[in-house]
């Protein structure tokens, strides 16, 4: 479709929902999405020639435009990163990602669901320093840019973060030797949480790309975050710093397990609302890995049955937390029965040797 705006910007995209207000969910040909306001749009004409397709190369260089003076590209099979830091961290770091997305199309395929590898490589970008990240992330995480050191956003379909090692550009040249890039993440004390970021991030970024969910669809979040916080635990045992599907997540189950209150997962089943709420954020995020866990280990049939319905959701629509607990019991049964069983796996789960 192309379209003029009223600010005289020529746009082409493919409409992916209309409202009713005439209101455009448009998605551009590199993958993001935005959304025009009726009032915004002067005219829209009939669909313009395909775009002639692209190496994953082109592609990378047209995201480079859209980005600061400095960056350089690598591309990988499944993946574009855009970065200004080292090339051997962009390495190391397009390495783990490649490791969670082959994992995570095992894991899903042969759990029965149907997963497909996007039609364009996936986006990273990845500042030297954590100044630069914080100043471009704030356009889209506001104030809470300085408390993550990643994200995914739904619109421009992009994980964005930095070097965690501190690093720059500088840095081969000070000596650093093949492979000493996971040796110096490993060494930090924070670890554990800067790797699961970059990991849960960059699942959320499969998960939205290869038909599981819908980007803008009333997906529930104990079911997106759930399912990252499934996939988020790292391996410090080894510099790759990542390679197991499903391990125990203690941090998020001795959270869970601190923080209980009888019918919280009923609420997040019912509602996003605690997962926005920076008071109860972790709270919900541990309770969402609690219940994915759970679901996953011993009810997957189910579960990816589950996925499938949520698979159909379509893009700005909202269900009401009537639906989405009608939905849960007709996957999973009654709500307080499948809570008690959690409960019972989780402290099974906190009495094992650690």
């Amino acid at each position: 479709m192309d379209i003029q705006t009223r600010d005289g910007r020529g746009i082409t995209g493919t409409i992916v929902r209309e409202a009713q207000d005439g209101s455009l969910l448009l998605e551009h040909d590199d993958g993001r999405y935005e959304l025009l306001d009726p009032a915004a749009i002067a005219s829209r004409s009939t669909p313009a020639p395909p775009i002639p397709s692209e190496t994953p190369a082109e592609y990378g260089k047209r995201v480079l435009a859209e980005l600061p003076a400095g960056f350089d590209l690598l591309v990988t099979k499944h993946y574009v990163v855009c970065f200004d830091t080292s090339r051997e961290y962009a390495k190391w770091s397009a390495a783990l990602f490649e490791r969670l997305h082959d994992a995570f199309g095992n894991y899903w395929s042969r759990a029965g669901l149907e997963v497909v590898d996007p039609k364009r490589p996936l986006v990273v970008v990845i500042f030297a320093n954590r100044q630069d990240y914080e100043a471009h992330a704030a356009d889209d995480l506001g104030a809470a840019a300085d408390r993550v050191v990643g994200y995914y956003n739904l619109l421009s379909n992009r994980v964005t973060t930095f070097d965690l090692t501190g690093s720059d550009v500088l840095a081969p040249k000070r000596g650093r030797r093949p492979g000493q890039v996971g040796l110096e993440i490993l060494s930090n004390p924070a670890a554990t949480g800067l790797i699961s970021t970059l990991v849960h991030e960059a699942t959320h970024q499969l998960a939205f790309n290869d038909g599981m969910h819908q980007r803008l669809a009333p997906v529930p979040l104990w079911v997106s975050e759930g399912i990252a916080t499934y996939f988020e635990t790292p391996d410090l045992t080894t510099t790759r710093a990542w390679r197991a599907v499903g391990s125990v997540n203690q941090p998020r189950l001795d959270h869970f397990l601190k923080t209980y209150r009888p019918g919280c997962l009923e609420g997040i089943i019912r509602a996003d609302d605690s997962f926005r709420n920076p008071d109860t954020a972790l709270d919900s995020y541990a309770a969402a890995w609690a219940l994915c866990h759970h679901l996953l280990q011993m009810r997957k049939g189910e579960f990816v049955e589950y996925l499938q319905v949520l698979a159909a959701k379509q893009p700005l629509v909202a269900d009401s937390p009537t639906e989405r607990l009608e939905e849960f019991q007709a996957a999973f049964g009654d709500p307080g029965a499948v809570e008690q069983a959690v409960m019972k796996t989780a402290a099974r789960l906190a009495s094992r040797p650690r």
